[in-house]
Order: structure tokens, then C-alpha cells, then sequence
């Protein structure tokens, strides 16, 4: 909370009224922002958030137009998560949120308390503060709408529209005509069409006006919220904003003809059920939210009314989403931190790629926004680029922007091989970012022969004679040594140019390496923040094929043909070391038990037995059972590494993030004897029906 979000609440209010608006809608929580979290319970919170009301109701920009605010108020010394309905330096009503988010990302039962007198009201007592603006003593808060001397409005909060029982259904039901829905909702690849289809299905059936809103960019977390504000009417979308921006302030609006709404609810079946629908209490209020029908009306707002008009709802591509969303939250995390750019350790795979690439897609939205001359932007790009104050540098070429603010390192062993290193030199030529080259065998050669010194044993890889405890541990090192270095690279890299500050470490972990636990605790999967580490390996080379050809990258087919591997072992005439071999599952795979572990909240039996009936076509029962409960293994005896997993955006609803996301044990008997002993038990009397025993079958009758 600060005076910047204060700014841009009152400049989203003075947007809508040079627009002729006269009803504005904010996000959920917009005052302090959603992602205070445990803030909220802090007295601090909420008398800061009355003071930033209380600016905003003495405001020039907040007369003349109704305002929908939100901060969190307490009540009879209880928290709730609020809605401030205002008007004319008056406050009209105060909502508490009754339906409250709580799965996922979500913790609101954590701060704040539902509102369970559904269609009741009662008196709150506002602070002094505003007290001395308002003029008011106390104001009704509860369930209750407004009535206008035109219409009806009501509010229903993000998570209520995602509930059965939806409280806009009694509402219209009751007359109310327009329905806000203030929202913190975050972005997840595929995610936006069930949230468009939930708002037309709002007024479809219902008949009304749907005026979403939601907050845009990242608010100090692992989530980007997607923004996406939509103004619906009988179900069809008239009005979209953008899903991703740079943008810190963005306006949605429309002009609605609201006989439109009455015509839509003259059904004889509809007008049966509102008859003997319960009441809302209604504010009422002496002024109209229209102008009168043909007072006042400009052409411009003739040619903007809606009427039977609808849109295609804008859907980006889950290629796309990649390229923006992390883009997005990359650039919100590197201004707000007051860094002075990113790092990344590049290892020729498709991983740290897509990490570079990403950070390349930032640039490209940095430079499109100086281009149109976004301020904000070209201010904060300045300041970034270590410019003096009084430069006049504008950032134009998405190339140039990321070799001031980008830096790549290859750091080579003996195992490295010369493709790698090509096609990360290759890479960062491409998206021209500041890049080096080493080889560490020095350092890790000092490390093994310490180890030698000290124990007299000097450990050997497998290939060489070594035992898998020798080899793990001398992958390791290589791992975690590439840590250290990058750590000091970014410290100092600034120092080497001629810069002042340091650099913010990326990680280049996916989220089906994560689940899998395929990664080495304290390598270079531990970072500062991690844009890939949510997204799947599946999504990530379709972001690959995509990016080749939309960002005029023709090297990434490289890494598309390229073999996923770690290259921390010897490679031999008869071994090269593949990811998806020492994993033991495909990357598809590791999808599927991803989902089925957390989206679907399958154990282990439940996994074996629906993938049974799906994958039984070409996998034997016996198969089946040996891949669940090698999943299931590696996932128990790897989870501890979730604990240090680095923050990473979050984008897949089967993420493993054990900080909020994905909530459980760290120590597990690792082997599940009673859930193992069962899919054994079934899989041993299950007929096998895949395609490759029956072609046994046949050529054994044959």
C-alpha cells in the first residue's frame, strides 16, 4: 500500500469519467492490494487503507460517479474482505465478501471471516477519519444493494460467482439489474475460458449487466494476476481488457441501453420465480446512473451503445500465455525490487532456453510500450539500465534493451559437449544478451581432490568403475558449483560493466522436474525467482516451437531436436546421458501423474486404477503398476527438495510448490506398503488388453 496505488485508483476513476462513465468498478482489494496475506491481519492494514479512502472520497476525480472500493474493514472487531460503495464524498454501503476463496493459492479464512447474514444488514461506525469527510456516523453493511432512481445494483465478489449458489441468481431474481464483481484472480495456462464462461452464463439465463474487474500484474508473489476486466450483457461479452500489460492503470467501458436487460427478462417462466423471490434490502439513493434517454446523449455515445452487439472474447494461445504472462511478472519483480537486471546460467537445453527466452519476450513488451510512449515504462527501463536521471534514452530495440539488462553464462565441464556450448553462444547472440563462457573443471576437480585428500578416497564416475553413490555425488558437485558461480557472477557482472547494484539469479527448473524430483537440492534450480518452474515440459517446447518463428528466433529449432540431458556425466561410445532415462518416465507422463496427483487428488491405488482404463490399450496392467509406483516412489523420497523449491511463477494447477500451493509431507514412507501392496494385488489378476499382447496372443495361435 503507498501513495503510487492511490494514484492509480484515482486515475482509473478520472479514466471512466472522462469516458462518461458513471459506475466504476475496482479490483478485490485494491486499496492494499490482494497479496498482503498475513498483513491483513495487522491493525496497520486497515487504518491505512480508511486513510487512502479518505483521500480518495475528498478527491475532485470520485464526484460525480459511483465508485465500487476495496479494502478490508473490521466489524464488531472482526475482519472481512469489503466492498466500499461511494458517491459524492458519501459512503453508500459496505459489503463484506460472503463466499470466501480458500483451495490453492487461496488462504482467505486465514484473515478474514465469511459474512453469514445472507440478506441482512446492520449499522457500522465509521472512524473518525472518515467521519470528518463523509459527514456520516454510521453506514449500512451487510447483504444489501443499491436502488437508484434508475435502476438496481449489487455486488458479488470473485470467488461467489465461482460458488452453485451464486448470490447474482436471487439478486436478479429481486430486480437487481447490474451485478459487480470485483476480483483478485490469478493467472493458470487455459484457465481465462472458464472464467469467461462463468460471467456470460451469469446473466444468460438471468438477464443483466456483468461488470468484471480484476487486478492486473504481480503483487509480491508467485502469482501473476491476469486482469482480463469484462463488461457482459444477457450473456454475450460487449467489453474485454487485456489479459497481460504493462500497463499500470486500464480502463474497460461501455454504454448500455438497460431496457435491453428488461426485454431479456420478459419470460413468464423468470417472472414466476422473481415473484416469489426473497428480498435484499435496498439503499436507496436520490440520483440516476443514466442521463435520461435522450438528454444529454452525444453521437459518440449513440455509436458506442451496445445494444444486441457482442465481441469475440480474445483466448491466447497457451504458447502465448508463456511468452506474456512470466514476461509480465518478470518485468513487475525486476522494477519493484530495484535491480538491475537477470542472470542466467545457460546450458544449451530447452529449459534455461525458454528461461532466456522469456526474459527476451520481456524485453519485446518493454520496448513496444517505450514505443508508445508509456512513461511509467521508460522511466523504470532507464532506471534499470543504470541512466543517469536526466537521460533521454528510450528503449526501442528489444535486442539492445536485453544486452543492458541481461546476462548468460555457459559454464562448461569435460561432460559438456561442443553442441551445448554452440547453441548457448548461439542463443544469446540471438536475443543479445551480455554473455560469458567459462570451464569449471578447475573448481571441480579442487573439490574431488579435497575429498581424495581428506579421505583418502578419491571417487570415480560409473563409467569409470565408480559406484552409483560416487557418481551421484560427482554430479552433484558439478550441479551445485554452477550455483556458487552464478551467485557471483550476478554480484559482480554489473561491477565488471561499469555498473553499480547486482543482478536477480533465474532458475530453470519445470515443474515435471520438480514433481519428479529430478533436480539437485542447491544447484541451479536454487535461485531468486523461477518464470518456468510452474509450466510443463510439454507446454514449454510448444512455447519453444512458437517463439521461433513469432520472435524471428531461428536457432530454438535446435534445442527442439535436441536431446533433453544434464551433462554432468562422461559420455562414452555406448552411453549419453538423457533426462528423460534417468528419470525413468517420459516428460508426458510425469504431466499425467501430475494431474491425477493434485487436480484430480488421486493416491496411488486411484492412479493405478484410472490409468488402467487409460493407458491399458498399450501398457499391460503389470506395466501400469510399475510406472505408478516408480512415480509415487521418486516423488515421496524427492519431496523434501520441494521445501527449497525457488519461488516460481505460478502456472499449472498441478505445480508441487510446497510453500502455499501444494500443502504436505516432506518425510514419507517412500514405498507406500499398503497402497503398493494393493495395486500389486489387482494388477497380478487384471487381463492384460493391450495392443502389444495381443499381437502375442495372435502370433502364438498363428
Amino acid at each position: 500500500m503507498g501513495v503510487g496505488l492511490s494514484k492509480r485508483i484515482l486515475a482509473s476513476i478520472a479514466i471512466a469519467k472522462e469516458r462518461g462513465a458513471t459506475l466504476r468498478v475496482g479490483p478485490e482489494l485494491e486499496i492494499p492490494g490482494y497479496g498482503c496475506l498475513d498483513h491483513f491481519l495487522e491493525g496497520d492494514t486497515v487504518l491505512h487503507s480508511w486513510e487512502v479512502l479518505a483521500k480518495i472520497l475528498v478527491s475532485d476525480e470520485a464526484m460525480g460517479i459511483v465508485c465500487d472500493i476495496g479494502m478490508p474493514i473490521v466489524h464488531k472487531n472482526v475482519i472481512y474482505n469489503c466492498r466500499v460503495i461511494i458517491h459524492d464524498r458519501r459512503i453508500l454501503l459496505i459489503r463484506p465478501k460472503m463466499w470466501l476463496a480458500n483451495d490453492g493459492n487461496y488462504r482467505e479464512l486465514r484473515y478474514f471471516t465469511p459474512w453469514m447474514k445472507h440478506r441482512q444488514w446492520e449499522d457500522h461506525y465509521l472512524p473518525r477519519i472518515i467521519q470528518a469527510v463523509t459527514k456520516q456516523t454510521k453506514v449500512p453493511f451487510g447483504d444489501a444493494v443499491i436502488s437508484t432512481l434508475d435502476t438496481c445494483f449489487g455486488v458479488e465478489l470473485c470467488e461467489e460467482l465461482f460458488t452453485p449458489a451464486s448470490p447474482h441468481i436471487l439478486m436478479g431474481l429481486d430486480g437487481v439489474e447490474i451485478f459487480t464483481n470485483s476480483s483478485g484472480s490469478h493467472h493458470e495456462l487455459r484457465k481465462l475460458y472458464t472464467r469467461v464462461e462463468l460471467i456470460k452464463e451469469a446473466t444468460l439465463k438471468l438477464g443483466g449487466i456483468y461488470l468484471y474487474a480484476n487486478q492486473q500484474g504481480c503483487d509480491g508473489d508467485r502469482l501473476y494476476y491476469d486482469g482480463c476486466a469484462m463488461i457482459a450483457v444477457n450473456g454475450r461479452i460487449i467489453a474485454q481488457g487485456s489479459q497481460f500489460s504493462l500497463n499500470d492503470v486500464e480502463v474497460v467501458s461501455a454504454t448500455i441501453d438497460i431496457e435491453d436487460v428488461r426485454a431479456h427478462r420478459a419470460k413468464s417462466s423468470r417472472s414466476m420465480q422473481a415473484a416469489s423471490a426473497e428480498r435484499y434490502h435496498r439503499i436507496e439513493v436520490p440520483f440516476a446512473l443514466s442521463r435520461g434517454k435522450f438528454d444529454d446523449i452525444t453521437g459518440e455515445d449513440s455509436a458506442s451503445l451496445s445494444g444486441n452487439n457482442s465481441i469475440d472474447v480474445r483466448f491466447h494461445s497457451p504458447e502465448e500465455e508463456i511468452a506474456l504472462g512470466p514476461a509480465c511478472w518478470l518485468w513487475d519483480y525486476l522494477r519493484r525490487s530495484r535491480t538491475q537486471g537477470y542472470f542466467v546460467p545457460l546450458s544449451g537445453g530447452i529449459d534455461s532456453c525458454a528461461t532466456a527466452v522469456i526474459v527476451y519476450s520481456m524485453s519485446r513488451l518493454v520496448t513496444e510500450a517505450a514505443k508508445r510512449g508509456d512513461q511509467m515504462v521508460i522511466a523504470d527501463a532507464r532506471r534499470i539500465a543504470g541512466e543517469p536521471e536526466d537521460s533521454t534514452y528510450i528503449p526501442i530495440d528489444p535486442r539492445e534493451f536485453t544486452g543492458r539488462i541481461f546476462h548468460t553464462c555457459y559454464m562448461g565441464t569435460e561432460n559438456s559437449s561442443a553442441e551445448t556450448r554452440k547453441r548457448a553462444k548461439q542463443l544469446s547472440f540471438a536475443i543479445g544478451s551480455y554473455h560469458t563462457d567459462l570451464n569449471m573443471d578447475s573448481v571441480v576437480t579442487a573439490v574431488r581432490n579435497l575429498f581424495g585428500f581428506v579421505t583418502g578416497i578419491r571417487p570415480q564416475f560409473r563409467s569409470h568403475g565408480g559406484t552409483n553413490a560416487e557418481n551421484l555425488a560427482l554430479q552433484n558437485i558439478q550441479a551445485r558449483l554452477r550455483m556458487v558461480l552464478a551467485y557471483m557472477f550476478a554480484q559482480l557482472l554489473p561491477f565488471v560493466r561499469g555498473r553499480s547494484g547486482g543482478l536477480l539469479v533465474l532458475g530453470s527448473a519445470n515443474v515435471d522436474e520438480s514433481l519428479r524430483g529430478y533436480l539437485t537440492k542447491y544447484d541451479c534450480s536454487s535461485a531468486d525467482i523461477n518464470p518456468i518452474g510452474g509450466i510443463s515440459k510439454t507446454d514449454l517446447k510448444k512455447f519453444i516451437a512458437y517463439a521461433e518463428h513469432a520472435f524471428d528466433l531461428p536457432i530454438l529449432a535446435s534445442f527442439l531436436d535436441a536431446v533433453p540431458t544434464a551433462e554432468l556425466e562422461p559420455m562414452t561410445e555406448n552411453y549419453v546421458q538423457s533426462d528423460e532415462a534417468d528419470m525413468g518416465m517420459t516428460y508426458d507422463e510425469l504431466s499425467v501423474f501430475g494431474r491425477l496427483r493434485k487436480v484430480q487428488k488421486y493416491g496411488p491405488y486411484s492412479t493405478f486404477t484410472k490409468l488402467v482404463h487409460e493407458w491399458g490399450s498399450f501398457l499391460s496392467p503389470l506395466q501400469i503398476a510399475e510406472k505408478v509406483k516408480l512415480f509415487y516412489f521418486e516423488h515421496a523420497r524427492n519431496r523434501h527438495k520441494m521445501t527449497t523449491l525457488t519461488p516460481a511463477y505460478h502456472a499449472e494447477s498441478y505445480s508441487p510448490d510446497d510453500n502455499r500451493f501444494d500443502l504436505r509431507p516432506f518425510l514419507y514412507p517412500s514405498r507406500f506398503p499398503w497402497q503398493f501392496k494393493k495395486i500389486d494385488e489387482v494388477a497380478a489378476v487384471l487381463p492384460d488388453r493391450s495392443i502389444q499382447s495381443g499381437s502375442v496372443d495372435k502370433a502364438k495361435t498363428e
